[in-house]
Protein backbone atom coordinates (compact mmCIF):
# COMPACT_ATOMS: atom_id res chain seq x y z
CA UNK A 1 0.00 0.00 0.00
CA UNK A 2 1.11 3.38 -0.67
CA UNK A 3 0.11 6.58 1.38
CA UNK A 4 1.84 10.22 1.98
CA UNK A 5 4.75 8.84 -0.60
CA UNK A 6 5.65 6.44 1.91
CA UNK A 7 4.97 2.43 0.96
CA UNK A 8 3.17 0.64 3.86
CA UNK A 9 4.14 -3.12 3.52
CA UNK A 10 0.97 -3.97 5.56
CA UNK A 11 -1.14 -1.77 7.23
CA UNK A 12 -3.08 -4.15 9.57
CA UNK A 13 -0.14 -3.58 12.64
CA UNK A 14 -0.67 0.57 12.13
CA UNK A 15 -4.23 -0.13 12.06
CA UNK A 16 -4.32 -2.11 15.19
CA UNK A 17 -2.22 0.11 16.74
CA UNK A 18 -5.03 3.31 16.21
CA UNK A 19 -7.30 0.94 17.35
CA UNK A 20 -5.05 1.04 20.82
CA UNK A 21 -4.55 4.67 21.35
CA UNK A 22 -8.21 5.12 21.62
CA UNK A 23 -8.81 2.33 24.00
CA UNK A 24 -10.37 3.47 27.30
CA UNK A 25 -7.51 3.71 30.10
CA UNK A 26 -7.98 2.76 33.57
CA UNK A 27 -8.33 5.77 35.27
CA UNK A 28 -11.08 6.72 32.93
CA UNK A 29 -13.18 3.84 34.56
CA UNK A 30 -16.03 5.64 36.22
CA UNK A 31 -15.77 5.23 40.10
CA UNK A 32 -18.85 3.05 40.59
CA UNK A 33 -16.96 0.46 38.60
CA UNK A 34 -14.07 0.28 41.01
CA UNK A 35 -16.79 0.17 43.80
CA UNK A 36 -18.15 -2.94 43.19
CA UNK A 37 -14.30 -4.64 43.36
CA UNK A 38 -14.32 -3.43 47.27
CA UNK A 39 -13.84 -6.05 49.36
CA UNK A 40 -17.17 -6.57 51.36
CA UNK A 41 -16.61 -5.73 55.31
CA UNK A 42 -15.42 -8.72 57.54
CA UNK A 43 -18.15 -10.30 59.72
CA UNK A 44 -18.75 -8.20 62.65
CA UNK A 45 -20.30 -9.41 66.22
CA UNK A 46 -23.35 -6.82 67.02
CA UNK A 47 -24.95 -8.15 69.47
CA UNK A 48 -24.23 -11.47 72.61
CA UNK A 49 -27.70 -12.47 73.65
CA UNK A 50 -28.38 -15.12 76.66
CA UNK A 51 -28.03 -18.94 76.41
CA UNK A 52 -24.36 -18.23 74.55
CA UNK A 53 -26.51 -16.64 71.40
CA UNK A 54 -24.38 -14.03 69.00
CA UNK A 55 -25.84 -11.82 66.28
CA UNK A 56 -22.89 -11.33 63.97
CA UNK A 57 -23.42 -8.31 60.52
CA UNK A 58 -21.97 -11.18 57.62
CA UNK A 59 -23.19 -9.85 54.28
CA UNK A 60 -23.75 -6.63 53.27
CA UNK A 61 -24.57 -4.13 49.88
CA UNK A 62 -24.01 -0.31 49.30
CA UNK A 63 -26.54 1.99 49.80
CA UNK A 64 -26.85 5.75 48.52
CA UNK A 65 -29.37 8.43 49.97
CA UNK A 66 -31.11 10.94 48.25
CA UNK A 67 -28.26 13.15 48.20
CA UNK A 68 -25.80 10.89 46.69
CA UNK A 69 -24.28 10.06 50.59
CA UNK A 70 -23.46 6.77 50.88
CA UNK A 71 -23.51 3.71 53.13
CA UNK A 72 -23.06 -0.13 53.52
CA UNK A 73 -26.58 -1.82 54.64
CA UNK A 74 -25.58 -5.06 56.61
CA UNK A 75 -27.62 -8.64 56.71
CA UNK A 76 -27.33 -10.17 60.00
CA UNK A 77 -27.15 -13.96 60.97
CA UNK A 78 -27.78 -15.85 64.83
CA UNK A 79 -24.70 -18.20 65.73
CA UNK A 80 -25.76 -20.57 68.54
CA UNK A 81 -24.73 -24.08 69.18
CA UNK A 82 -22.47 -24.22 66.37
CA UNK A 83 -25.42 -23.13 64.07
CA UNK A 84 -25.50 -20.60 61.36
CA UNK A 85 -28.82 -19.06 60.90
CA UNK A 86 -29.32 -15.96 58.25
CA UNK A 87 -31.88 -13.89 58.80
CA UNK A 88 -33.34 -13.46 55.05
CA UNK A 89 -33.97 -9.80 53.67
CA UNK A 90 -33.23 -7.29 56.68
CA UNK A 91 -30.65 -5.22 55.62
CA UNK A 92 -29.91 -2.66 58.39
CA UNK A 93 -27.36 0.02 59.09
CA UNK A 94 -27.89 0.13 62.63
CA UNK A 95 -27.35 -2.23 65.68
CA UNK A 96 -30.08 -4.43 66.48
CA UNK A 97 -31.56 -4.37 70.18
CA UNK A 98 -32.25 -7.17 72.39
CA UNK A 99 -35.90 -6.88 73.29
CA UNK A 100 -35.99 -10.29 75.58
CA UNK A 101 -34.19 -13.71 75.55
CA UNK A 102 -36.04 -15.05 72.42
CA UNK A 103 -36.15 -11.59 69.96
CA UNK A 104 -34.02 -9.06 68.66
CA UNK A 105 -35.79 -5.88 66.94
CA UNK A 106 -33.55 -3.59 64.35
CA UNK A 107 -35.47 -1.55 61.20
CA UNK A 108 -34.90 -2.09 57.34
CA UNK A 109 -32.54 0.09 55.88
CA UNK A 110 -33.14 1.08 52.16
CA UNK A 111 -31.30 4.00 50.49
CA UNK A 112 -29.59 4.59 54.04
CA UNK A 113 -32.58 5.54 55.74
CA UNK A 114 -34.29 3.33 58.32
CA UNK A 115 -38.10 2.05 57.45
CA UNK A 116 -40.50 -0.23 59.35
CA UNK A 117 -39.23 -2.11 62.25
CA UNK A 118 -38.97 -5.81 62.52
CA UNK A 119 -38.85 -8.43 65.15
CA UNK A 120 -36.30 -11.50 64.65
CA UNK A 121 -36.75 -14.61 66.66
CA UNK A 122 -33.62 -15.83 67.45
CA UNK A 123 -34.14 -19.66 67.41
CA UNK A 124 -35.62 -19.55 63.64
CA UNK A 125 -34.18 -16.47 62.19
CA UNK A 126 -37.56 -14.97 60.79
CA UNK A 127 -38.32 -11.42 61.00
CA UNK A 128 -41.70 -10.11 61.54
CA UNK A 129 -42.67 -6.85 61.09
CA UNK A 130 -43.74 -4.87 63.92
CA UNK A 131 -43.85 -1.23 63.43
Amino acid sequence: MRACGLTIPDPRPLTLLLLAACAPRPESLPARDTAALAPRPADTLVLTAPHQVEVWFTDSRSGTDSTGQACTERVMQIRRDGQRISVPLLYTGSIPRLVNDSTIEAPIWLHCRPGNVYQVDLKTGRPVRVK
